[in-house]
């Protein structure tokens, strides 16, 4: 028999399994979440699709470093709860994530199986595994280290808010939250709609937080109420996780009448105050015959989306580049079309048109077309002369982009700003220009995603340990630190002045080392 004979059949390679999702004509007319989630069957197979390679590119590709061959291994064993701690020890937000994070670009995106198959399905699988221990009414809380005596106060309970916390509490440290709305969670709660992210599920990981003994003091406006000065006089470190909150605009003639929101205002008006309910809630319905919005960003799809859910009875998208350029998510342009949502492609608008009573009632567009590349890498709109007309619309909701509110850097001295308003921080260590202050998520990045601002969060809290230890925040202190130990072994018995000899030696020995100066 030939040696090509006796070679077994190439295994097929299962297929990625499909998420169950609610009808679109159904959803469109509700609140509940969109998708339903694996069963435990269908997520043991996805898990076992997993090649477990032996240099995992999605590791790397993660923001907050999870294991994922790690967690999808004890997944595909059956072992939910070992699977759901692996996650835990680097991600303490796994139900959020799984749901809102763009897998697609970062975990998933340089998955081995993508070349010549689909990607292993981390994120439903992520929030599968989370869901499954919401469900068991047994939520464990991460492993706590010996108490330090350090104190840190977070300022903004948002997604790097959150983490940070988290992270120095397990270190051992005291942490306290300072929240300006009366509701932890930040964007995950006034910004992403209940269809997209159920606020059950962010209550549930800040009581996790508040089991691992950090404390949350809502209503309290760092700014107004207490500077960030006042809280270095009671903590020994600050950390600024205060989001990106600021609307921008257009800058077009009618944006100040009555129907024309910002993305923002519009959003949390319906999240976090309870727009949908009405008049069981205080907050009036927005409600809009035809509503138009502006830009072409997750948020964007959120308010259309949202807009329809309201009663909406046409829900429009108006974006000045193709729908290749749209930064939305694929999954969330796709679920927008499936209900409905309407798109004007290569549009802008350039003023909006008012009635008697100074309400919209119009809406002046023009046609774009792509030329050059412009500083983001996409290619610039440029308006087509004379091919403006008009659409009718009772509200515009604006969704192009948002910026960090200036309160804490106009009432902090020595705190940097950037050209838009964010903070200046430390690519490595986060640490702003003020000692012991440092900052992450959308206060330093601008409006970004909310794994990049958990991933600045363990960034911060990680250099904030390093700041308690050695009174510096950077990686490079502690490995001196460390050496140096090494280096005076037992110095319990050693005199002071053999003490500085032997550090001056050490000096000279790295000064030599890596050709810099000693000191």
């Amino acid at each position: 028999m030939s040696d090509r004979a006796k070679k077994k059949p190439k295994k097929e390679m299962v297929p990625r399994q499909p998420m169950p999702e609610q009808d679109p004509q159904i959803r469109r007319q509700n609140w509940e979440e969109v998708p339903f989630g694996y069963s435990q069957d269908v997520a043991v197979i996805e898990a076992a699709r997993c090649l477990q390679c032996k240099k995992p590119l999605c590791v790397a590709g993660c923001p907050v470093g999870i294991d994922i061959p790690g967690f999808l291994q004890l997944l595909a064993d059956g072992d939910f709860r070992g699977s759901i701690r692996k996650m835990k020890e680097t991600n303490i937000l796994p139900a959020v994530c799984g749901r809102v994070c763009p897998q697609e670009t970062q975990c998933e995106g340089v998955c081995v199986l993508a070349k010549k198959y689909e990607p292993v399905a981390v994120g439903r699988l992520e929030r599968f595994i989370a869901d499954w221990e919401r469900a068991s009414g047994r939520v464990e809380i991460p492993e706590m280290g010996p108490k330090t005596g350090k104190r840190v106060a977070v300022v903004g309970s948002g997604p790097a808010g959150l983490t940070v916390a988290a992270d120095c509490a397990r270190m051992g440290h005291e942490v306290e939250i300072f929240e300006a709305l009366h509701k932890a969670g930040g964007v995950l709660v006034y910004g992403i709609p209940e269809f997209r992210l159920p606020k059950l599920i962010v209550d549930a990981e800040v009581y996790t937080l508040e089991r691992m003994g950090v404390k949350l003091h809502y209503n309290y406006v760092i700014g107004r109420l207490e500077s960030v000065d006042e809280l270095l006089e009671r903590f020994d470190a600050v950390f600024i996780g205060t989001g990106a909150g600021l609307p921008w605009f257009m800058r077009i003639p009618g944006e100040d009448l009555i129907g024309v929101y910002s993305a923002n205002e519009y959003l949390t008006r319906t999240n976090l105050m309870g727009a949908f309910d009405f008049p069981i809630q205080d907050t009036p319905n927005l409600r809009g015959v035809k509503v138009a919005t502006v830009g072409g960003g997750n948020v964007a799809m959120d308010s259309a989306r949202t807009a329809l859910r309201l009663g909406a009875d046409e829900s429009t998208i108006v974006y000045r580049r193709s729908e290749t350029e749209m930064p939305a998510r694929d999954e969330e342009i796709h679920h927008a079309k499936e209900e409905g949502i309407k798109f004007r492609l290569l549009t802008s608008p350039i003023q909006l048109i008012g009635n008697s009573n100074g309400r919209v009632k119009q809406m002046e567009l023009i046609k774009m077309e792509l030329g050059e590349p412009d500083d983001s890498g996409r290619r610039r709109p440029v308006p087509l002369q004379d091919s403006n007309y008009f659409v009718d619309v009772d509200i515009v909701i604006i969704a192009i982009g948002n910026g960090p509110n200036p309160l804490i850097a106009k009432t902090t001295p020595d705190l940097d700003t950037k050209k838009w308003g964010e903070i200046q921080a430390d690519d490595e260590t986060l640490m702003t220009t003020k000692n012991g202050v440092f900052a992450g998520g959308d206060v330093v990045l601008g409006a970004a995603t909310v794994i990049l601002a958990m991933g600045q969060g363990r960034q911060a809290a990680k250099a904030i340990d390093n700041y308690f230890r050695t009174g510096d925040s950077s990686d490079l202190a502690v490995r001196l630190f460390v050496a140096l130990e090494d280096y005076l072994g037992d110095y319990s018995a050693m005199k002071p002045e053999q003490i500085d000899r032997a550090i001056d030696e050490f000096r000279g020995k790295i000064a030599n080392s890596t050709g810099h100066e000693e000191g």
